[in-house]
This record gives C-alpha cells, sequence and structure tokens, in this order.
C-alpha cells in the first residue's frame, strides 16, 4: 500500500467529502492540511455552503473540475454514496479515512478498479513528505 499512498498523494487536485469548517472534525484538518501543503482542494458537503473560505459543493458531480484524488471523511452510509458517484465520474483514486469505510465498500471499490487507500490517515501520511 506504501507505493499506492506515494502515487496518491502525487495527485494535485482533490476533493474532501465531509468538508467542515468545525475546527474539531477532520473534515476540517484534512481539508486545511491539504491546502498548506499546496493541493488543489474542493470542499463537499451539502450542509455547508462555504468551508474555510472557499465554495463548498453538494456533491462531485458539482465540482468545476474533475479531480485526481477523493478523499472520504463521512460515515460508512454516506462513503457508499461517494464511492458511487466517484465510479460514475470515472474518478481513478479514492482515500477512505478510517472509520469511513466497510470491508464490503473496499472490496466494491477495489473490484471496480478504483486505486483505494484505507486505514491510513491522511493528514499522517502527509507528515511523512
Amino acid at each position: 500500500m506504501d507505493d499506492l499512498i506515494k502515487s496518491m498523494l502525487e495527485q494535485k487536485k482533490w476533493a474532501v467529502v465531509g468538508a467542515t469548517d468545525n475546527p474539531d472534525k477532520f473534515g476540517n484538518k484534512i481539508y486545511k492540511k491539504l491546502k498548506k501543503f499546496g493541493y488543489e482542494v474542493y470542499a463537499v458537503n451539502p450542509m455547508y455552503q462555504v468551508v474555510d473560505g472557499d465554495k463548498c459543493y453538494n456533491n462531485l458531480s458539482e465540482l468545476p473540475v474533475k479531480v485526481d484524488c477523493v478523499d472520504v471523511v463521512v460515515n460508512p452510509e454516506r462513503a457508499i454514496e461517494t464511492l458511487n458517484e466517484v465510479m460514475a465520474l470515472k474518478i481513478e483514486n479514492i482515500w477512505f479515512q478510517p472509520g469511513t469505510f466497510t470491508p464490503e465498500i473496499v472490496e466494491t471499490s477495489e473490484v471496480a478498479g478504483v486505486n483505494t487507500v484505507y486505514l491510513n490517515c491522511v493528514l499522517v501520511e502527509l507528515d511523512k513528505l
């Protein structure tokens, strides 16, 4: 998985599904850290219009560009919806944060040919760069 993580972190356009303005939540910490590391990042969360001063989108289909990677920071019930959208949009990379997936979701993602990272936290992996 290390090569896959490295490859994914080389992608520069990311969406964070579950981005939030709440500084105590991982959706906020991940969004800000990706921006800090120079990534082009899009916030996706239908509960917000703005995250960290940036426009927030209801879903991946609304994004103005096709992203390289989707970071999932929502519960497994919402994560499967996100995965379905990733597959429909032919996005090649998905990163499930710890606690956001089930074995079935990971299997569905991998069988569909989506590059899939899970178990690892993007916050931790960015600090290794």
